[in-house]
């Protein structure tokens, strides 16, 4: 058996072509969702980066594993403590280790344990290597790493291949030669002159007027195609297009991919899965270009597997975390799940074609903000501990398929659903802290640190940014949720 995982940073579903949308941004990746499976509704348990890949690499959700932040001592795994034996349980059951077990010989082709500084990514791989650019780095670079890797041991049977592109990510940086292919397309039509006006007067970091963090400060240099702050319309069209133009110049190099996966005879019986460890707001709840909220479009990814003679081509639309997947490749595998994983393994209804799935899922993010969130039906349901300094109150509901984008907020209208979602995450609460090896929610400890990681410290300069940019009432109304001193 021959897995290729490609795990593409940042990439929203909506976005892509199998999935609906109206811009060609994805041929190759469309190709093979016709080809395969394509999961409808398959969301990251804990979002964003760190904590998603940290969910994958142990088949459990940040509250067990701990590591759910990118700073401060959640961004580290809980330790096991004196139960630890000479090997680590991450050491047996990781991902890559259940697949190793089975008798796959598992390779990463990724700067992510770089960047982020979790090296214990590498728990169970044989093989690793990266562009060393901490993320920087281009799909074409990305692939010619894949293609010598290919080369030396495609032919080879029984291997698991994950490879990282990060291309849609912010700064938008596909290469000036690329051009503009979507220069002539409409815009998404949800995002009107009237919201951006009404986001370029509100305030948080990404939003609106400052859409690279707490300021129209770019850290990483001069990226053409990264707009700074949204203006007028043509900054919306920059960011639309600056996204999606990096969706294309990496779909364009997945088609490399396949062309030297036919060429060696191994594309017919390939599994390969694409997905991505995030989605990203463009605009949603006043983020341009980022990943702060555990929101539909920051926790929903695309979840193609397309698996010959395993799995039936089709769409399934039950709700699924993305470790479920993970799961269910383990078992497709020949592997044992572990007990101690959050993840179910899928593998045999959706061999029989019936669909599965959750009846709702508990999503998470505490890099921006703390915030948990109930997925079910219809609904999202968000409830904020940390607004990470953002216009965010306590809780806030959305009907997902009538309101893609989130632009109705409803809890007000349905106190009976948010009394449910609210019954669902605490019942959801109290079983995972029963099983709990620290006995800790990590959510307290990032806000006893002082929230999250990326907004510590930034209070004081950002209340003076706003009075200077004439957003007092922002930095008045911030003053109060938060304490600061006038």
């Amino acid at each position: 058996m021959r897995i290729l995982y490609i795990d593409i940073d940042t990439l929203r579903a909506d976005h892509l072509g199998c999935y609906g949308y109206h811009r060609n941004t994805s041929p190759n990746i469309d190709r093979m969702a016709a080809q395969g499976l394509r999961f409808e509704r398959c969301y990251v348990s804990d979002a964003p980066c760190l904590p998603s890949r940290a969910s994958l690499l142990t088949g459990k959700f940040g509250i067990q594993h701990g590591l759910v932040g990118h700073g401060g001592s959640r961004a580290e795994f809980f330790p096991e403590g004196p139960n630890r034996g000479f090997g680590s349980q991450l050491s047996r059951d990781s991902f890559a280790s259940r697949l190793r077990r089975a008798g796959l010989h598992t390779a990463t082709l990724s700067s992510f344990a770089e960047r982020h500084a979790m090296y214990g990514w590498y728990a169970g791989f044989i093989e690793h290597g990266m562009v060393p650019k901490r993320g920087l780095e281009t799909a074409d670079e990305v692939t010619d790493l894949a293609l010598d890797w290919l080369r030396r041991r495609g032919a080879d049977d029984n291997w698991f291949l994950h490879l990282h592109y990060w291309d849609p990510h912010t700064p938008y940086r596909a290469p000036d030669s690329y051009g503009e292919p979507f220069a002539g397309s409409p815009l998404p039509a949800w995002l009107t002159e009237q919201i951006r006006a009404r986001d370029y007067a509100g305030y948080g970091p990404h939003s609106a007027q400052e859409c690279v963090g707490f300021s129209q400060d770019y850290p990483y240099g001069a990226y053409p195609r990264q707009p700074r702050h949204i203006p007028d319309m043509k900054a919306v069209r920059a960011m639309f297009d600056g996204y999606d133009t990096g969706i294309k110049f990496m779909d364009d190099q997945i088609g490399r991919l396949v062309e030297t996966l036919e060429a060696m005879a191994i594309y017919d019986d390939l599994v390969v899965v694409i997905t991505s460890d995030h989605g990203e707001t463009l605009g949603e709840l006043n983020v341009y270009g980022d990943h702060h909220t555990a929101d539909e479009h920051t926790c929903h990814v695309p979840m193609i597997v397309r698996a010959p003679g395993m799995l039936m081509p089709g769409v399934e639309s039950g709700l699924y975390y993305q470790i479920d997947v993970a799961a269910t490749l383990v078992e497709l595998a020949g592997g044992a799940v572990p007990d101690t994983w959050d993840a179910r393994s899928y593998a045999q209804p959706l061999k029989a074609g019936y669909e599965a799935g959750r009846d709702a899922l508990i999503l998470s993010q505490a890099a921006w903000t703390c915030q948990r969130a109930v997925r079910f039906e219809d609904y999202l349901c968000i409830f904020t501990y940390h607004d990470g300094y953002h216009d965010y109150p306590e809780v806030m509901l959305f009907n997902i398929v009538e309101d893609l984008h989130e632009q109705q907020e409803l809890s007000a209208d349905h106190p009976e659903i948010v009394a449910f979602a609210k019954k669902r995450l605490e019942e959801w609460h109290r079983k995972q802290m029963s099983r709990s090896i620290s006995g800790i929610d990590p959510f307290d400890q990032v806000i006893a640190e002082g929230g999250p990681y990326h907004v510590r410290g930034q209070l004081q300069s950002y209340l003076k940014r706003l009075e200077g940019t004439g957003r007092s009432d922002a930095a008045d109304a911030l003053r109060r949720r938060h304490g600061a001193a006038p």
